[in-house]
């Protein structure tokens, strides 16, 4: 079985809600309003766009899984979520993980078993009191 592992460094927000329940997203901006309750990371050193070609295309294969763990301050919720032939890794901007099968140029992986709603509330108080957040994604090609 092939893997490959990316990393994305990011930290918190004092508006991080992580109250979304179809979806979680790391972002490059480093701002974020309470409208934004997916988003659980401002500040991302890296965006889809500067992925490794291997991973992104290990990612389109609708038989991978991708496993993202995300740790902040000791805390870590990890993620399992499935790879789709039509995810173009084309955002400089952020990565989302959704629980549903919906693609655009932010998506990352699709059909996860977790949403920010999801998430260890201790990793979200974390997250609002500013932590730095790491967010690992590895697929797993069969």
């Amino acid at each position: 079985m092939d893997e490959y592992v990316e990393t994305v460094a990011a930290r918190g927000h004092d508006n991080v809600a992580a109250a979304h329940t179809s979806t979680f997203e790391v972002t490059s901006d480093d701002w974020l309003t309470r409208a934004g309750d997916c988003i659980v990371g401002v500040g991302a050193d890296r965006a889809p766009d500067s992925f490794d070609p291997s991973f992104v295309a290990a990612c389109r294969d609708s038989m991978s899984e991708i496993l993202v763990t995300l740790r902040a301050n000791g805390y870590q919720a990890r993620i399992r979520a499935n790879g789709d032939p039509n995810l173009t890794f084309a955002s400089d901007r952020s990565l989302v993980v959704r629980t549903s099968d919906y693609v655009d140029d932010r998506t990352v992986a699709v059909s996860a078993d977790a949403a920010a709603a999801d998430l260890n509330r201790d990793l979200v108080t974390a997250l609002t009191d500013g932590a730095d957040l790491t967010a690992r994604l590895r697929v797993r090609q069969p």
